[in-house]
């Protein structure tokens, strides 16, 4: 018969919820209870002790004479009122201590059932509230369980089930069981009332709390990170800015030969970061961006956020990046969209003039790659396939023609 005031007891040890919700909750309970045994709880008086994990149970009642009850819910009569305590009088209020065990079995399991119920929703609404207010922290777990889609993870710090899903994780992370992993919390949602908190190692804000953590300027605000853009485990760059002329932001970033910088990059396989200082002179700023190349010159549209970009020829593959991830980041970060040409002056040595190629490409095709400033092999070759579609409008079968006729001519010449 004490199930009810056990499953209390278990509910206040092993769950996080305050004192007056608590309360609340066992009231709303027993006073249902109450209210299918006697049709009505006006009369009763329900006390929680929190501390210990039990309950009293009293119905209240007006004292009045033997034959003039006109109410059995809110008088008693004397006589009734003596068998409890004997010092009673009539216009006296009778407390009536009720007892667990004169609710009858039945009644019992099931305000037992709706008690654990109640906890349950109470927990759930606990764990929403709780990581949604820490959206944006990072998180360190055990992995717990790894399925085909997603990785289950056991906070650390509060043991409750994290999920990191499949295309939240780097490239090249991988995962055993009982590994410790870090994430930050990206977002919390709610699947069949469940409360399910998605972890990430691909969102910006992992970089940043990263940084936060490993660079106590930017935690004490003396660096503010303005703008970050990624290729999750290839390549990140970060502008950032100091309201402090005495320090230099991209230093105190990187720290020490590099002290700073290298625990991140480990942490994200090797992700390749560039720091930035922010500025807002917009060349300036595209100039950075374009880190490690050195520009020459910079043609600007800011109406229509175009930027062309002369570099020396040797600086052109470095400009673009592998894949052309150098570029595409730098795009994203100062908003404009950015092509690059190589200083007109010059070219390589060994390099060949498109005009060489017109017996076998036709001069349409190789007017439309002079468009964009590409008048020679090398000058096409160093650009993606990708990038010479964007620029030029020609199909990409055409593109992969003259792509392989260029290719083939230094091919020739290092056989020769």
């Amino acid at each position: 018969m004490m199930n009810l005031v056990d499953t209390f007891s278990e509910f206040k040890a092993g769950k996080n919820i305050d004192r007056p919700t608590m309360v609340r909750v066992l009231e709303d309970v027993f006073r249902t209870l109450i209210r299918k045994k006697f049709g009505s709880d006006e009369n009763f008086d329900v006390i929680v002790n929190t501390t210990k994990g039990d309950l009293e149970l009293w119905r209240v009642r007006e004292i009045v004479p033997d034959g003039e009850v006109t109410d059995d819910r809110s008088q008693i009569s004397i006589s009734e009122a003596l068998s409890i305590d004997e010092d009673y009088e009539i216009g006296e209020e009778c407390y009536e201590q009720l007892h667990l065990k004169d609710f009858g079995r039945r009644a019992i399991m099931a305000a037992r059932q709706t008690l654990i119920s109640r906890i349950m929703e109470l927990e759930k609404d606990e764990v929403f509230r709780k990581y949604s207010e820490r959206i944006g922290d990072i998180i360190l777990g055990e992995v717990h369980q790894i399925l085909k889609r997603e990785v289950l993870v056991l906070d650390d710090a509060t043991g409750n089930e994290l999920v990191l899903p499949r295309n939240e994780m780097i490239k090249g992370d991988f995962f055993r069981k009982g590994d410790m992993v870090k994430g930050v919390i990206k977002r919390v949602d709610m699947k069949n009332n469940n409360p399910v908190v998605i972890l990430s190692r691909t969102d910006n804000m992992f970089l940043e709390k990263l940084m936060e953590q490993e660079v106590p300027e930017i935690e004490d605000g003396l660096i503010t990170i303005r703008n970050i853009v990624r290729i999750p485990g290839e390549r990140a760059k970060v502008a950032v800015e100091s309201y402090d002329d005495r320090i230099d932001p991209v230093g105190a970033c990187v720290g020490m030969k590099g002290s700073r910088i290298h625990g991140i990059v480990r942490e994200l396989k090797n992700e390749n970061i560039d720091i930035v200082n922010f500025t807002n002179n917009i060349s300036l700023y595209i100039q950075r961006a374009l880190t490690p190349a050195k520009v020459t010159t910079i043609d600007m549209d800011q109406e229509k956020l175009h930027a062309n970009v002369y570099l020396e020829p040797d600086q052109v593959s470095l400009a673009i990046g592998k894949g052309g991830t150098n570029i595409k980041l730098a795009s994203k970060l100062t908003g404009f969209e950015i092509d690059v040409f190589r200083n007109l002056e010059e070219y390589e040595i060994d390099d060949v003039d498109l005009d060489e190629f017109r017996d076998e490409i036709e001069d349409w095709v190789i007017e439309a790659f002079k468009d964009i400033g590409c008048d020679t092999a090398r000058s096409v070759l160093d650009l993606s396939k990708k990038e010479l579609l964007r620029r030029t409008d020609l199909e990409e079968e055409t593109i992969d023609d003259v792509l392989q006729i260029l290719a083939s001519e230094f091919e020739e010449e290092s056989q020769n």
